[in-house]
C-alpha cells in the first residue's frame, strides 16, 4: 500500500464503462492512496445513480449541476432540483460542473442562461463551483466579473486546465483554484506545463476527469481515479518537487475547497 493520500478532485465513474469493474476499479485507486473521490455530475438524471455510488463508496463525494454542453437537460423544474439534491444530501460538495464550452459548439447565450442560475445557486448554498471552461475564457472570466461587482462570485474550481498562464492568473485573480487532469502529461502540452509551474502551492488540485483523457503511460485507455497520480508525478516532476510535496499540498487544496474532512 502507497504512503501517498491523493485526492482525485474530478472523475466520472457513473458512466457504463465502468459497470462490469467498478469493485476492481475502486481497489486499485485505494491501493494508489486516493482517499476521496469529487463525482462531477453533468446532467440531473445522473443524480440518483452519482448517489448510489456514495452509498457504495464513502470516501466519494459529489456535485450537483449541468454541463454547458448538455443545455437540453435544463428545463423549467431544473434549478429547484439542483437545490434540493444539494440540500438532501450532506455529500454534495459543489455545484457543477458548469461553464461554458464553444469548442464544437457557438451556442454562447443558451449557455449563459443555463450558467448564470447555477453560479448564483452555489453562492445561495455557500457552496464551491467546479467550472469547465474550453475556448471560452473570455466570456467566463466576464461573467464571474459581473457577478464579482453584485458580490454573487462563488469560489470554485477551474476543471481540466487548459488555459495559458496569463488567463490562469485572470481566475486566481478571481480566488479560483486550478485543476490539471491527464492533459498535463501530454507531451506537446507546453503550455499546460508552464501553468503547472507557474500555480501557487496553495491553489492547485489534481484530478483524472475518467474515463476521458488517461495519462501517459495509460493514453488512449480508459482512464480511472487510480491513475492521478501520474499527474500528481508529472506535475512534481514540472514544479521540480517532490511527489509527495505535490500529493500534499493537491490534497490539502482540496479538502479546504470542498470541505472534506
Amino acid at each position: 500500500m502507497t504512503s501517498l493520500t491523493l485526492i482525485d478532485s474530478h472523475c466520472h465513474i457513473v458512466f457504463q464503462n465502468f459497470e462490469n469493474d467498478l469493485d476492481e476499479v475502486s481497489a486499485r485507486w485505494r491501493e494508489a492512496g486516493v482517499e476521496n473521490l469529487v463525482h462531477a455530475c453533468v446532467e440531473p438524471s445522473e443524480i440518483p445513480a452519482i448517489r448510489s455510488l456514495a452509498d457504495r463508496f464513502p470516501e466519494l463525494r459529489y456535485s450537483v449541476g449541468v454541463h454547458p454542453l448538455d443545455t437540453k437537460h435544463w428545463g423549467d423544474g431544473t434549478l429547484k432540483l439542483l437545490r434540493s439534491s444539494a440540500l438532501e444530501d450532506p455529500r454534495v460538495v459543489a455545484i457543477g460542473e458548469l461553464g461554458l464550452d464553444l469548442f464544437r459548439v457557438s451556442n454562447l447565450q443558451e449557455q449563459l442562461a443555463i450558467l448564470r442560475p447555477q453560479l448564483y445557486l452555489a453562492v445561495e448554498l455557500d457552496l464551491p463551483v467546479i467550472i469547465h471552461c474550453r475556448e471560452a475564457a473570455e466570456p467566463m472570466m466576464q461573467e464571474l466579473l459581473e457577478l464579482q461587482k453584485e458580490g454573487q462570485c462563488p469560489r470554485g474550481v477551474m476543471h481540466c486546465w487548459g488555459g495559458t498562464p496569463d488567463e490562469m492568473n485572470r481566475f486566481l485573480d478571481l480566488g479560483f483554484y486550478i485543476s490539471f487532469s491527464g492533459t498535463v502529461t501530454f507531451p506537446k502540452a507546453d503550455v499546460t506545463h508552464e501553468c503547472a509551474r507557474q500555480v501557487p502551492e496553495d491553489r492547485f488540485m489534481i484530478e483524472t476527469d475518467c474515463p476521458f483523457l488517461a495519462p501517459v503511460p495509460n493514453r488512449g485507455k480508459r482512464n480511472e481515479p487510480a491513475y492521478v497520480v501520474e499527474v500528481a508525478a508529472k506535475v512534481a516532476q514540472l514544479r521540480g518537487q517532490l511527489l509527495d510535496t505535490v500529493a500534499k499540498s493537491s490534497t490539502a487544496n482540496a479538502r479546504s475547497l470542498f470541505g472534506l474532512s
